[in-house]
């Protein structure tokens, strides 16, 4: 399989986590409707049947979800999970490109809600959602 390439717009992404360092390289980009993160599938993402692993896209998921909200309001200082729902409906394989995109926020004082979806190589694998606790910076 031909590895597919970075999208226009993507850069690597800057944001370092010990979670999601061994999965780099990892991409982002900004626009409007939040973060958009992705990557190109490679064994260290795969489980044992050479799909990427549910762990890895809901790990993903809820870094784009968690980024995409704290984007949509300055005064957030911290964002933590409260809930992840994740629907896998296909899978992504070695070589193609995961994009993970919010589609849908509201922010609120104190709880943020977010949905998304996964495509690999423009294919839906997995719709997520997730609550988040907000902490916001004190005046």
């Amino acid at each position: 399989m031909t590895e597919s390439p970075i999208p226009q717009g993507f850069a690597r992404h800057d944001r370092k986590s010990p979670v999601t360092d061994p999965w780099e390289p990892l991409y982002s980009k900004t626009s409007e409707t939040g973060v958009t993160l992705g990557l190109v599938v490679a064994k260290s993402h795969c489980n044992s049947r050479g799909f990427a692993h549910g762990g890895v896209i809901a790990t993903l998921a809820d870094n784009c979800l968690g980024l995409s909200c704290a984007a949509r309001d300055a005064e957030i200082s911290g964002l933590v999970t409260i809930n992840l729902d994740v629907n896998y409906v296909g899978s992504a394989k070695i070589g193609q490109w995961l994009e993970f995109a919010c589609t849908f926020a509201k922010v609120g004082r104190s709880t943020v809600i977010a949905q998304g979806i996964a495509e690999a190589d423009d294919e839906r694998c997995a719709n997520f959602s997730a609550v988040f606790q907000a902490y916001r910076k004190e005046s």
